[in-house]
């Protein structure tokens, strides 16, 4: 897989964080015009976003369980970087 991806991934992951996201809000911020960066799409062909319906307060994206494994063993606690 591409680095650059990969690396898009955790970025969306880590942004999405461990509550839910409205998922309007997540399509603003991470809209992409460039077809070679197809980061919402590959995040939810790996399993690592789910979106859910909540009657009464709408759409929302969280990360799955595969997400934050992935998110743990590919990104370094922030109190560990440099």
């Amino acid at each position: 897989m591409d680095e650059n991806l990969d690396s898009l991934v955790l970025d969306l992951l880590e942004w999405v964080g461990q509550g839910a996201r409205p998922y309007d809000e997540v399509m603003d911020a991470w809209r992409t015009s460039c077809p070679r960066l197809p980061v919402w799409e590959e995040a939810g062909d790996r399993g690592y976003l789910d979106r859910r319906f909540i009657p009464g307060e709408g759409r929302f994206v969280t990360v799955t369980a595969a997400g934050n494994v992935y998110l743990r063993r590919h990104r370094m606690p922030v109190a560990h970087r440099s």
